[in-house]
């Protein structure tokens, strides 16, 4: 069974995310085709995880939580992958559906997925450690092959993804194989477009699945002659994706950050959650007017004011899960970082006088 689009990486997001999509346009006809997932790591974790994912029936994704001010809680078995393949025992057949099947390729590769910083000057005579390496090395064998160019859809959460992800494999092309043409085929031919992709994935099953909320978007920046993966309501094809990334990261992101820094502020408990937060009124309240004070004026200058009103319930939705557990000693990670890229860059962006917001940077740093 030929396999159009080939995934790197066995993250439970994926498999709640972009597996799902495809596996409800499949039964549409609305889709490209079946997946092959590879595995880049020798994680002994996520082969367990491999072997749970191109079998009979598919694997489970539950989606619970809150939409719409409805609960809901159901169990979708995902049947896109059909074939799932280990970069360090299976090289040899993912080259050969790399080059003579697929015409997409989608990648989540954890925080560090980028990182090339073990690559050597010269071409390895093994497999390169990387995953932009492992790319570079695919795509000269389809270069050499004489295939035609593919489309990459990168679904980290890194801004410009796809710009990023192109300039690195663009430079290892050119560090290792010093051809001038393979180097300009991939920096004008092959297609990386940038994404924002935003659902929360829990937790996952074993040997495969993962439990994820309601919600969903991939939003993917309109080039042309790219290729789709399917068509879904979750997915959105626009010319500029920076609006939906600025709903995120002022909203959500912003919004996640006031709550932990609330938490560590009043000694909360260690193990206390996003919707245990929310439960008490104060909190809530004190939440919901940054919001309708600041938040929703500073999107309503940059003419948002009617998405950012939206995204602000669907927020509050998502926040309210029943079924979740975010705990705020997650989010409290890099709290400082945050402060700056969230709520500093926020009032930058807007341009608003944001008193509230201000004043919990000031007492954060």
């Amino acid at each position: 069974m030929k396999t159009p689009i080939m995934q790197f990486g066995t993250s439970r997001f994926l498999q709640a995310h972009a597996d799902l999509f495809i596996s409800e346009a499949m039964e549409k006809g609305e889709a490209l085709g079946p997946v092959t997932v590879v595995q880049t790591t020798s994680s002994a974790d996520r082969a367990e995880r491999l072997f749970g994912l191109a079998v009979d029936g598919g694997f489970p994704v539950r989606i619970r939580g809150i939409k719409n001010g409805e609960q809901v809680n159901r169990t979708q078995r995902v049947t896109s992958v059909r074939r799932a393949l280990s970069a360090a025992a299976d090289w040899a057949e993912i080259e050969r559906v790399f080059v003579e099947e697929v015409e997409l390729v989608l990648c989540n590769t954890a925080d560090r997925g980028y990182d090339v910083s073990g690559e050597d000057d010269e071409l390895p005579k093994g497999l390169p450690t990387s995953f932009p390496g492992k790319l570079a090395v695919l795509l000269h064998s389809r270069f050499r092959a004489n295939k035609a160019p593919l489309t990459v859809l990168p679904c980290e959460l890194i801004s410009n993804n796809g710009e990023v992800l192109r300039g690195i494999v663009a430079s290892l092309a050119q560090r290792w194989y010093r051809d001038s043409d393979f180097s300009d085929w991939i920096r004008t031919d092959v297609i990386f477009c940038n994404t924002l992709v935003d659902r929360i994935v829990s937790e996952a099953l074993k040997p495969a699945g993962a439990v994820a909320e309601p919600y969903a978007l991939w939003a993917i920046q309109r080039v042309s002659g790219q290729t789709l993966p399917c068509s879904h309501p979750a997915i959105v094809v626009a010319d500029d994706i920076a609006p939906f990334e600025h709903l995120k990261l002022f909203i959500l992101n912003l919004g996640h950050t006031i709550l932990a820094n609330q938490w560590i502020e009043g000694g909360r408990p260690t193990d206390l959650t996003v919707r245990e937060m929310l439960g008490d009124a104060d909190t809530k309240s004190f939440l919901l007017d940054i919001y309708r004070s600041e938040v929703i004026p500073g999107f309503a200058a940059r003419q948002m004011g009617d998405q950012a009103e939206a995204y602000v319930r669907t927020t509050m939705d998502r926040f309210e899960n029943p079924f979740l557990d975010h705990r705020l000693s997650d989010i409290a990670q890099n709290h400082q970082e945050k402060i700056v890229r969230r709520l500093e860059g926020f009032m930058t962006w807007s341009g608003i006088a944001a008193a509230k917001l201000s004043a919990i940077a000031q007492s954060a740093r």
